[in-house]
């Protein structure tokens, strides 16, 4: 599965949002792109769906091959650093969102097994999470 998706940091805190069908799962904000769609325009359609906003300054950032946390089949996730143009409002199939530090959420709430094992121990070696 391939999935495109936003590190959107303010304050060395991580933007993280779950989805309806799994509220207590923490994911970055993304999706998979539509047949012949490039990256960026699929991180631009996703987070307008997903948070009713638009990425500014797009960096490619990092790629992540982990688990889906919901399928459980094997993905590969390129993870875009942006801002957005506005503050962030959940839309489409969210059901929440958390800024987190390297401490991740508190149970019962979980992050995806990208987040957890790859994504989070890289932004802090790089210096961009809070611990």
């Amino acid at each position: 599965m391939e999935v495109v998706a936003a590190a959107v940091l303010v304050d060395r805190r991580l933007l993280t949002v779950s989805k309806t069908v799994a509220p207590h799962v923490f994911y970055l904000p993304g999706g998979k792109p539509d047949a012949g769609e490039p990256q960026e325009q699929t991180l631009a359609r996703e987070l307008s769906e997903e948070l009713s906003t638009t990425p500014v300054d797009v960096q490619p950032y990092l790629v992540v091959q982990a688990p889906a946390a919901l399928e459980g089949v094997p993905m590969r996730m390129t993870v875009y650093r942006c801002r957005l143009a506005a503050p962030p409002r959940l839309a489409a199939e969210l059901a929440d969102s958390r800024w987190i530090t390297s401490a991740g959420l508190r149970a019962p709430d979980v992050l995806a097994p990208a987040l957890r094992d790859v994504l989070l121990p890289r932004l802090v070696q790089d210096g961009l999470l809070a611990a």
